[in-house]
């Protein structure tokens, strides 16, 4: 682990300085995210890694190549929290000394987003605490209506799991933003097949969620949520209502102990776990293997 500690070091994004405009992700920086994100959860002995992993990749190319200061994103599955946390370091906008503090006693960086909290000391870019699963969608719809009436450009990526469809809060949100035709709205569902206490057909089945979907008056994409050209075609903007994205992805992504597993959902990763999903795969950049 030490020569990974030492590469992720030495390619840490530089923090403090002002992050620059949309822009190709570059080459590699998925990995070293990824790594990140495993080396975060395991310092601080918490789960939730499973759906993290099938979200990072979303997040980043939404963060990376899309976002500009107009636009606006609202993390919906906040148990997710740990992928944001990582993106926004990616971005140079979280030192990479303070992910160490995640979950910690009054850390910025708590399980799920907070919003603004602790007062003055809030994150960039996150403006509501996510903690309640299936209200994430209301807040965006709310953004997407109030940059409408104020006549400002820009778009509202709200970013959804699969579970959270099974609220009646999620419809209740979906309702509202088809009535109000929000086609500056752009709502992604990471349907990654696997909740807390089971697969989503399991539990509560919608499937096929995005034929389900398509009965409101909004216009239904599909992607694999780990290929960045598929995603991004389909993250084209809309034209007269709320774009709602099904990102086929695959839980615990990248990690092969975990992948599909529905364990991945709450148990922290063990450390054999962590050298596992890192050691064999190539060091960004150098096209050397770990």
């Amino acid at each position: 682990m030490a020569r990974r500690g030492h590469t992720l070091r030495e390619q840490t994004p530089s923090h403090g300085a002002t992050p620059a405009g949309p822009a190709p992700l570059a080459p590699g920086l998925l990995t070293l995210a990824r790594w990140r994100l495993l080396a975060m959860h395991r310092t601080a002995g918490v789960g939730h890694v499973g759906g993290n992993l099938s979200a990072l990749d979303a997040m980043m190319l939404v963060h990376h190549e899309m976002l500009t200061d107009a636009d606006r994103f609202v993390l919906s599955k906040g148990h997710a929290a740990g992928a944001l946390y990582v993106t926004l370091w990616s971005r140079g906008l979280i030192a990479d000394a303070e992910l160490d503090s995640f979950h910690a006693d009054g850390t910025r960086l708590p399980g799920h987003p907070p919003a603004g909290h602790p007062p003055g000391r809030g994150l960039p870019g996150i403006r509501f605490g996510t903690g309640s699963l299936g209200h994430g969608l209301s807040l965006a719809g709310g953004l997407a209506l109030a940059a409408r009436l104020q006549g400002r450009a820009g778009r509202v990526f709200c970013l959804t799991s699969d579970g959270e469809w099974q609220e009646g809060s999620t419809f209740e949100a979906l309702i509202f933003c088809a009535h109000r035709r929000l086609a500056n709205l752009t709502i992604m569902i990471d349907h990654n097949r696997l909740q807390g206490f089971g697969t989503t057909d399991e539990v509560a089945s919608l499937d096929p969620i995005g034929r389900v979907l398509a009965g409101f008056a909004v216009e239904i994409r599909e992607a694999d949520g780990h290929d960045l050209a598929d995603m991004r075609r389909a993250l084209a903007p809309g034209t007269d209502r709320p774009v709602v994205i099904v990102l086929h992805t695959v839980k615990g992504r990248g990690v092969p102990a975990i992948e599909g597993r529905l364990d991945s959902h709450y148990l922290p990763l063990t450390e054999e776990q962590v050298q596992e999903a890192i050691l064999g795969e190539a060091i960004p950049g150098t096209g050397e293997t770990a």
